[in-house]
């Protein structure tokens, strides 16, 4: 047998030659494995799509040749994306002896952003642009105006449909740009080809607001979302942090602003201290969410940190014995935008998002650094808010200091003695983990009898916790019930968490289906996001949704979730005998093996997976709703009152 296998392997060997080396032409490779190039084919690529094009007006407004862009999503779902730049060349490129227009769309890595001049500086994460998009693609077609001339040329899948030719002449010489129109390919986006307006528009808001002075425009054309909004921010990042904080009570007003360049690279910091107990701080390389930071995050922290102790010390605001105020001293309450253009930039990271260029924590250190001591000096009053929320932050650090270390799973507080009273799984495979954050201790008895007690752990919880938007660390870490939930996790909580030693790769958060449960669960939600956000990232924060009533008729019995489930399903049954229906109002009316069938079998139950995919907005409601200004939640429940469900 092995001799048999051995003389297969050789054969094997021999055959592989020359013939097996396929060449994939043109843009084949694209489309033969569309995710190297646009990460993937679900819907977070298909919107790469649309980014890719954007892109490119961008370049041009960057370059100081286009001040307004214009996206628009057709009523087929296709997209359209125009600029008022240069327009792309027509003229012959003379490697590829073809229209310039054409090489742009129909060559990988062809375009004035690889050295060639064009660009100084270029945005986009992976720089494919153009022809990626045309290759995914059932049909592009793009127009070009420029020297007085209207230029077309169509696609199919990557491949010229219609060479290039001119539709118009005799246009004013100040008229110019591009326009492209492109349908996703349904064979390549098979999960989705339908475009998501809020992902949409929520990006290019952020667009605008990192490039001072463009006007992005997007309509929705589809009748079932019409919409057009207008973004044009002359203030930049500054109207940035405004939008950050609008539900937020600020400490000093307008956002301070920092401009410069060094070797190149340009630099833009604008930030604005809150009342609140946590920091905002977003970083941008060319326009790109770097979600994972980098040296620009590095520079801008290190210049912040020094700037505000050097002033204390100056000024004799804090004593000569007193210790340095930390980096996550100073940035307690920090809203800030940190956005860089480089012209050469490196990523790294797991997700590519992390900016890896050395010079450019020299660059953000030095000019922010200069520019905000100067601020400081020249605003005394400001100055002094920064300083005492520091020192007050520093304060609050030493009294949470001893808390923190017995939140350590199993350090200085063991597991069988938590005050939550965790009932803990067998596994310690976390995979297969779940930890169920249960309201009541009712409800808690039924989830402990009720549950696989190899996979399910119980968390019962008394009553609302603390709204951890509104209270500083000492106070968080001295609440039995959360500081009960960071020990069963073993993550940790805030810059000191790590996912990795999660102990269950499920938390479950389960409470009432009703006004106070969604409150318990609104205050659960608040303490994840702002304190172990890496659980969100990781897709390990599930919301349960146990049923509103049960129907039995006879051997009849059914789960019901809605109003509407139940009107249809009495509609089905027989008038006789009258069914019986019980209406759920808590979690504690159920037994345990009501509690298991309904809510916690893995065949049978509905779980919610949170993500915090659009984490501004995600901030913002959770400052808005948890917050301390009353005028935006009044408005929050004058415009959505109608829509709730209430059982009074």
């Amino acid at each position: 047998m092995a001799n048999n296998e051995n003389e297969t392997k050789e054969e094997r060997a021999r055959e592989y030659d020359a013939s097996q080396i396929q060449v994939l032409e043109g843009l084949e490779a694209v489309r033969k494995r569309p995710g190297m190039y646009i990460g993937t084919t679900s819907s977070q690529g298909l919107h790469h799509l649309v980014w890719e094009i954007v892109d490119n007006g961008i370049d041009e407004a960057l370059a100081g040749f286009a001040n307004a862009i214009h996206v628009t999503v057709k009523k087929d779902n296709s997209i359209t994306v125009t600029d008022n730049g240069r327009g792309i060349p027509v003229d012959i490129q003379k490697k590829t002896g073809k229209p310039a227009l054409e090489t742009v769309f129909t060559i990988l890595h062809a375009g004035g952003k690889f050295g060639g001049g064009g660009y100084k500086v270029s945005g986009g994460l992976h720089g494919v642009g153009a022809s990626v998009v045309n290759a995914l693609s059932t049909e592009l077609d793009v127009q070009v105006v420029r020297d007085g001339k209207r230029y077309a040329m169509d696609f199919t899948r990557g491949h010229v449909k219609t060479p290039m030719h001119v539709t118009e002449t005799g246009l004013p010489e100040e008229k110019h740009g591009t326009y492209v129109h492109f349908l996703p390919d349904p064979y390549i986006f098979q999960e989705t080809t339908t475009f998501d307006i809020q992902t949409l528009t929520t990006r290019i808001r952020e667009l605008a607001f990192l490039n001072k002075g463009l006007r992005i425009t997007i309509r929705d054309e589809r009748p079932e979302t019409p919409t057009e909004e207008d973004f044009l921010y002359e203030g930049g990042i500054r109207h940035y942090v405004d939008y950050l904080n609008k539900n937020k009570t600020t400490l000093f007003e307008p956002p301070i602003y920092v401009e410069g360049e060094e070797n190149g690279i340009t630099v833009e910091v604008a930030l604005q201290y809150t009342e609140d107990y946590h920091n905002n701080l977003l970083t941008f390389t060319n326009n790109i969410h770097t979600y994972e930071g980098g040296t620009h995050e590095e520079g801008f922290k290190r210049a912040l940190t020094r700037v505000v102790n050097d002033y204390a010390r100056q000024n004799k605001l804090m004593k000569d014995s007193d210790a340095n105020l930390t980096g996550d001293d100073v940035r307690e309450g920090l809203t800030a935008v940190v956005s860089v253009k480089h012209p050469d930039p490196q990523f790294e990271g797991q997700t590519k998002t992390k900016l890896g260029n050395s010079d450019a924590r020299t660059a953000v250190d030095h000019t922010f650094a200069d520019h905000f001591m100067r601020f400081l000096m020249e605003h005394p009053d400001v100055a002094r808010k920064v300083v005492d929320k520091g020192t007050l932050a520093s304060k609050a650090r030493v009294a949470a200091k001893r808390a923190r270390e017995v939140t350590r799973k199993k350090s200085g507080l063991e597991i069988s003695n938590l005050p939550g009273k965790l009932a803990d799984n067998t596994s310690k495979d976390p995979e297969i983990s779940e930890l169920f954050i249960v309201e009541g201790d009712s409800a808690g008895g039924s989830a402990k009898q009720g549950r696989s007690r190899l996979t399910q752990a119980i968390l019962p919880i008394r009553g609302k916790i603390l709204n951890v938007e509104k209270a500083s660390m000492d106070r968080i870490l001295a609440n039995e019930e959360i500081r009960s939930m960071f020990t069963a996790m073993g993550t940790g909580f805030g810059d000191d968490f790590d996912v990795s030693k999660a102990n269950y790769h499920k938390l479950i958060i389960m409470t009432d289906a009703d006004v106070d449960g969604a409150h318990i669960r609104t205050l659960l939600l608040t303490l994840i996001y702002r304190y172990m956000r890496p659980l969100l990232d990781a897709g390990f924060v599930y919301i349960a949704c146990p049923p509103l009533y049960r129907v039995r008729q006879g051997k009849f019995q059914r789960y019901i979730d809605s109003d509407e489930e139940l009107k249809a399903i009495l509609g089905q049954l027989a008038p006789s005998p009258k069914p019986q229906i019980q209406r759920y109002k808590g979690l504690g009316e159920m037994d345990a093996e009501q509690l298991w069938d309904t809510t916690m079998n893995p065949e049978n139950r509905r779980l919610l997976r949170v993500d915090s995919q659009d984490a501004i907005n995600a901030d913002q409601v959770f400052s808005m709703l948890m917050g301390d200004k009353v005028a935006p939640r009044r408005q929050f429940i004058e415009d959505n009152a109608t829509f709730a469900d209430l059982d009074v």
